[in-house]
């Protein structure tokens, strides 16, 4: 929070100017400076420096000049010169206006929640993403191993419907029909990309258990089915993984036939609701600062 407190010491500084300045400071990579959140809505040195000054303002060492600026108070002209503290949420604590701006944040009516405000290095914005992508895996693993106990034909029909909820096959709901019987030359399930099902993909599904990898010999017989049915698109997808082998032979054959292993299906069914339900919605609400502003 240091670096924040510094950018103001000599006046008014605009946040965003400052996010600039602090990552030359810090002698950030292009990479680094464009690394997004995982929600892809702001990068993560923004994200850092906006609560950064969110804090220290909590505390009274920072203070809002007009929308988007802000600048040093006294406190914060004290804080900066006391150079044998590092300043960070710990070092907020002493400060009367923080701990009072902490508890407000630990209660929603009179039940106390978890501490959104920790000493950790990541931010509340980051502290949410990371929640959720641990419950996400926790899914992503739960529906894997639901989807490796159903039964093929069943597994079949799950791949079509997620296909077809991922906008393959347009609207039609008769777009995509799992095939799973004897005489179809190799292939599982079938989508047509328009109403005559001139243009189609083909499926192959296998269900197999995370140890049984998928070689380049399937990709083969299934780029031997694709052959026999004419068609230049294939989904080859699984509850397993791919061999390196097998990858191989998918780029040698140039791109026609898609891979999906287990890891990535399970993300496709979170995303596209496929095996799974929503659970609850949490709006998270920012202060509007144009709202305050005097005309």
């Amino acid at each position: 929070m240091r670096p924040v407190l510094v950018s103001a010491e000599s006046g008014p500084r605009k946040i965003s100017e400052v996010v600039e300045e602090i990552s030359e400071a810090l002698k950030l990579s292009s990479e680094q400076k464009e690394l997004l959140l995982p929600s892809g809505k702001q990068t993560v040195i923004a994200n850092r420096i906006h609560w950064a000054r969110s804090y220290l303002k909590q505390a009274g060492l920072v203070k809002n000049t007009q929308r988007g600026w802000f600048e040093l108070t006294e406190t914060g002209l004290v804080a900066l010169k006391d150079i044998t503290n590092e300043i960070n949420v710990k070092y907020l604590e002493k400060y009367e206006a923080f701990q009072e701006f902490r508890q407000r944040s630990n209660k929603t009516d009179e039940m106390e929640i978890v501490d959104p405000i920790s000493d950790k290095d990541e931010t509340p914005d980051e502290q949410i993403e990371i929640a959720l992508n641990r419950w996400n895996k926790t899914l992503s693993t739960n529906l894997l191993k639901a989807t490796q106990e159903a039964s093929p034909v069943f597994f079949e029909h799950l791949i079509v419907e997620l296909l077809i909820g991922m906008g393959y096959g347009g609207s039609s709901e008769n777009a995509g029909r799992a095939l799973g019987r004897s005489g179809d030359n190799g292939v599982d399930g079938v989508i047509d990309q328009d109403p005559l099902g001139v243009d189609q993909i083909y499926i192959q599904a296998k269900r197999y258990a995370s140890e049984n990898v998928v070689g380049s010999g399937d990709i083969r017989d299934f780029f031997g089915a694709l052959s026999i049915h004419k068609a230049t698109k294939g989904i080859f997808v699984t509850t397993s993984k791919f061999s390196a082998a097998a990858k191989d032979t998918t780029k040698a054959l140039g791109g026609r036939i898609v891979l999906i292993d287990g890891e990535r299906l399970a993300n496709l069914m979170i995303t596209y609701g496929v095996g799974c339900r929503e659970k609850s919605i949490v709006r998270l609400m920012e202060l509007d600062e144009t709202f305050f502003d005097e005309v």
